[in-house]
């Protein structure tokens, strides 16, 4: 492959749609070999319009914005990295010749759990739990009744977790619909899910582009209202279940196609596996990968969207753990003790420019050879001494 300078006639340019944490390690792994980057979000400041060649803050909901922008910078590689987005810009710029990562198709079924769902299990045949979609109170209580409780309840559209909650009662419908429904996204429809009693849930990042498809070690990690808190890879898990859910990510991934990188989420129950999400680019619970692997998901990701090989190194097990925000305010500062700093830590402080209460605004990352157990254990230490003003 060619590669070029930033900000010259010919540079190759990626373009960010969204530009939070996650895309900040993107933009840093472009810009080591040299890509122009460009970042896109709603809001100024946002962690990767820090780092990247050149930003954009538009609305990323209104068609022509991100159109105009794009027709501007003339990127060689579009990437959505927020559910929050104009799909139709999406399919208008691949009509005009813009390359979508992994493609607008995939980006509109992901970014809508209703498109996903049927898509997996319908068009698919994946494994998936019961689910039913519903757009009033009354369908609400119908569908849960069906479901049996404790049940899921989330909007069909929205990012990281927003809007999501377990009814374990008829009585926590109606606080359920309100969390639902003021959620950022599209909340119009909902869906109510079967509550599996699964043992641990994982995500398997699935990478791949036209030459292979490669899986990283399986990430367990726990969600608290939707969004992780802690992740930890390996998970420990029999090998009966690891091929059935690389068989399922395989599948899921091969239907949507293109090139870049997938969390595909599962719930896993003994040797049983069940579909539930996967997000076209890199996944919150992957960001261990920075301590765990020669190549993290964010550099797997820039090495899938440029088609270049994608073999890694194991180093060994590790742990991440997400420090939240205990305040509003529009000069964040957290106080990370020294010990925090060790020669198996990694500490992320994102630079978001406000915080509210429950925002993730930094991620402590373990290492241990031999047991993510130990990992994790370390990492809930250490972001214990995390505290913010």
């Amino acid at each position: 492959m060619n590669f070029t300078a930033p900000l010259k006639s010919d540079s190759i340019k990626i373009m960010l749609l969204g530009s939070g944490e996650l895309g900040k390690e993107v933009v840093i792994e472009a810009q080591r070999l040299g890509i122009e980057t460009i970042a896109v979000d709603s809001y100024n400041n946002a962690p990767a319009q820090l780092v990247a060649n050149k930003s954009y803050t538009i609305n990323m909901k209104n068609k022509e914005e991100i159109l105009d922008v794009i027709r501007r910078e003339k990127p060689t590689y579009i990437l959505p990295e927020v559910e929050a987005i104009n799909i139709q810009a999406l399919f208008t710029a691949e009509e005009e010749g813009f390359h979508v990562i992994p493609n607008a198709d995939a980006v509109n079924k992901t970014m809508n759990r209703k498109n996903i769902r049927e898509f997996a299990a319908v068009d698919l045949g994946v494994k998936t739990g019961g689910y039913e979609f519903v757009s009033t109170y009354e369908g609400l209580e119908k569908a849960a009744q069906k479901m049996g409780f404790p049940c899921v309840i989330k909007p069909v559209m929205s990012s990281s977790g927003h809007g999501q909650s377990v009814a374990k009662s008829a009585n926590d419908l109606q606080e359920s619909w309100e969390i639902a429904k003021e959620a950022r996204g599209d909340a119009s429809e909902l869906i109510v899910e079967e509550f599996i009693t699964f043992d641990y849930e994982i995500t398997m990042l699935t990478v791949r582009n036209e030459k292979q498809t490669v899986f990283c070690e399986p990430i367990g990690h726990i969600q608290q209202d939707g969004d992780f808190i802690f992740s930890w890879q390996p998970m420990n898990m029999s090998e009966e279940a690891k091929k059935k859910a690389q068989d399922i990510a395989k599948t899921v991934t091969d239907g949507l196609g293109g090139r870049g990188i997938f969390g595909v989420e599962m719930f896993v129950k003994g040797n049983e596996v069940y579909f539930s999400e996967v997000s076209p680019r890199p996944h919150d619970t992957g960001m261990v990968t920075m301590i765990t692997q020669s190549q993290s998901e964010f550099a797997l990701h820039v090495r899938a969207v440029l088609g270049l090989p994608l073999d890694y190194i194991d180093y060994g097990a590790g742990a991440s753990a997400a420090y939240k925000a205990r305040n509003d305010t529009f000069n964040p500062q957290i106080d990370i003790f020294d010990q925090s700093f060790t020669k198996d830590s990694i500490i992320r402080v994102f630079g978001k420019p406000q915080s509210h209460i429950g925002r993730r605004m930094a991620v402590a990352l373990t290492f241990d050879k031999d047991s993510s157990d130990k990992a994790l254990q370390k990492a809930k230490e250490i972001i214990g001494n995390f505290d913010d003003k």
